[in-house]
């Protein structure tokens, strides 16, 4: 069932990037200690910014809102840029149904992942997706693997 998600609109720009900037620093500060990134360049009024009306940003979301936005897709042609779900709702099936909405409904099959990201490559693994063994170093230091969406026999 996908009635909760919907294509974001300008007004979900704020919450769009909570969502960002508060799962960057929960699940990837630990690897990388960088303050001056995830406390400084990162942040939601930048963030948010990147998402108003009439951007590229913009039209490529869609959000899980259930009365409150709890997760957010993003989704650029066939790859899938950006999952993320509130901490506080994470565990509960927002991911998946998101997920599920990029490669069945949106035609998304892969994805970078933090190759540190091991939570993230398992809920990706559950869902038909395995590593290519494509790598990719981000922005000098944030080294990534792709993985790919595999069609069930």
């Amino acid at each position: 069932m996908t009635g909760n998600i919907r294509p974001a609109r300008a007004s979900d720009a704020s919450r769009i990037a909570e969502l960002i900037v508060f799962n960057y620093r929960m699940n990837f500060y630990r690897f990388f200690h960088n303050d001056e990134f995830y406390f400084g360049e990162l942040n939601v009024i930048d963030t948010a910014a990147e998402y108003a009306q009439g951007s590229q940003a913009l039209s490529e979301v869609w959000v899980y809102d259930d009365g409150a936005v709890k997760g957010m897709l993003r989704v650029s042609g066939d790859e899938i840029v950006k999952l993320f779900v509130d901490p506080q709702f994470q565990s509960s099936g927002i991911g998946s149904e998101l997920l599920r909405y990029a490669y069945g409904t949106l035609g998304a099959d892969w994805l970078w992942v933090l190759e540190y990201n091991e939570r993230g490559r398992q809920f990706y693994r559950r869902h038909g997706f395995e590593l290519t063994g494509e790598k990719m170093i981000e922005d000098e230091w944030v080294p990534l693997l792709k993985m790919r969406r595999c069609l069930e026999g």
